[in-house]
């Protein structure tokens, strides 16, 4: 693989700012966020007087942890524009969750908001190893979703070349790799392995592409992965975190010459860990649900926002600004199978170690009697597909599964191409306990 680390001169000079610089920029900027929010925001200022907190009493960033805290469902709550702390003419852009839960989840942009977005999406890319002029092959869904624009603002803002491919069409994807032999690509990890399956396909070597980077988000994925896609590609494989409620993505990257955990971008994001059962701010290094307030947004302000996310900060080290583990799973898609917090990304981890299995899998949650039980459906690789070797293969996974993540469950192994396969985020789990 190349080396793609950044020079120090490229950098903005608060990525590797003294500390005690960060917080004298966040202090000034999570007093201004504050007030527009009690000012501008009736479900603000309604929480912070039932709170007995005015913007006022936070004179040290500490003090952040007693105001109150703001949730999924006040975006639904106040749908569709109930958030926004400017009028609504001042709204240059609007993005959406989609709505299949319920109410969708609305978030607007001013113009400085979608300008600010772009810098940290530049900046994420940077962090990657992605180069001005570079080409970037986007698979990321444009749309109401806010990865596929907001990665391509942040490529033209870097100087790249933008490559608006969207999901889906993987052997047009592989085409268009192969013929403007991009240098990076912004996709979902569970679509990059659609898009090597697609090489496999059609005969070539992934080795021989173009590509000395991938930079992966959208949801959880574990190392274990990283290594199959730069084994696979002989290429960077990088984090980028984001959530829309709170900007989209490029609220965190990791540093390609690192790759050690996502640097915040806390000059515009402050974070937190809390205990997520007891709402208790957590020290750093502790393991808790990680929650964000925005110190720049003007269009929608979120105050100690809960992301349902599962991580931890750590010091700063490529840059000086502290890092986030990569995100184990969300508190919300934790499986509790008898007793027991499973995630999704446990499974992979156990299934990636396990020979004669390709990294495609989903699992299925039923009743057994009165018990609740897991089906793990997953496929056999290429040249494994004999009944003697997947049955080895059932046996290993369903071992390393009981043994390591300490649950039992039902391996069930087909033929290749036969677990769904996702064009953006993959659907994991299919719960069917209440059918």
């Amino acid at each position: 693989m190349k080396d793609l680390t950044p020079k120090k001169s490229d950098l903005d000079p608060i990525e590797i700012a003294s500390r005690d610089e960060i917080s004298a920029l966040q202090l000034e900027r999570l007093k201004k966020t504050l007030r527009a929010a009690y000012d501008n925001v009736p479900m603000y200022k309604q929480r912070f007087d039932d709170a007995g907190v005015h913007p006022d009493d936070l004179t040290d960033l500490k003090d952040l942890a007693k105001f109150p805290f703001t949730y999924k469902n006040d975006l639904r709550d106040n749908y569709p524009f109930g958030l926004f702390a400017v009028p609504r003419e001042q709204i240059v852009r609007l993005h959406a969750s989609s709505g299949t839960t319920g109410k969708p989840t609305v978030v607007g942009y001013t113009a400085n908001d979608i300008s600010n977005w772009a810098d940290l999406i530049a900046r994420s890319l940077r962090a990657s190893g992605v180069k001005p002029g570079n080409i970037v092959h986007n698979a990321y869904g444009y749309g109401l979703f806010t990865g596929g624009l907001g990665a391509h603002y942040g490529i033209e803002r870097l100087g790249a070349t933008a490559v608006p491919v969207s999901g889906g069409q993987t052997e047009r994807q592989v085409n268009l790799i192969q013929d403007f032999q991009p240098n990076a690509i912004m996709v979902t990890p569970s679509y990059m392995l659609n898009i090597l399956e697609q090489f496999h396909k059609a005969g070539l070597d992934p080795r021989e592409s173009s590509l000395d980077v991938g930079v992966f988000g959208a949801e959880p994925w574990t190392n274990a992965m990283r290594q199959e896609v730069e084994e696979a590609f002989d290429m960077h494989a990088v984090d980028i975190y984001g959530l829309s409620e709170i900007m989209g993505p490029g609220v965190a990257n990791e540093c390609v010459e690192t790759k050690d955990g996502l640097h915040i971008w806390e000059d515009h994001f402050y974070p937190e860990i809390i205990n997520p059962e007891t709402g208790e701010v957590c020290a750093d290094g502790e393991m808790g649900e990680l929650v964000f307030t925005t110190l720049t947004k003007e269009g929608l302000p979120m105050i100690r926002y809960r992301t349902r996310d599962l991580t931890r900060l750590l010091p700063g080290s490529a840059r000086s600004m502290r890092r986030m583990e990569k995100i184990t799973g969300r508190s919300d898609d934790m499986i509790i199978l008898r007793g027991v917090n499973v995630f999704p990304t446990q499974i992979e981890e156990q299934l990636m170690a396990t020979g004669g299995l390709a990294p495609h899998f989903q699992i299925e949650l039923y009743k057994s009697g009165r018990m609740d039980a897991m089906r793990v459906f997953v496929e056999a690789e290429k040249g494994a597909t004999d009944n003697l070797s997947k049955t080895a293969a059932a046996r290993m996974l369903t071992k390393r599964v009981k043994d390591i993540v300490g649950v039992s469950c039902e391996v069930v192994v087909g033929e290749p191409g036969e677990v769904a396969r996702s064009e953006g985020k993959a659907k994991r789990v299919v719960d069917n306990r209440n059918q």
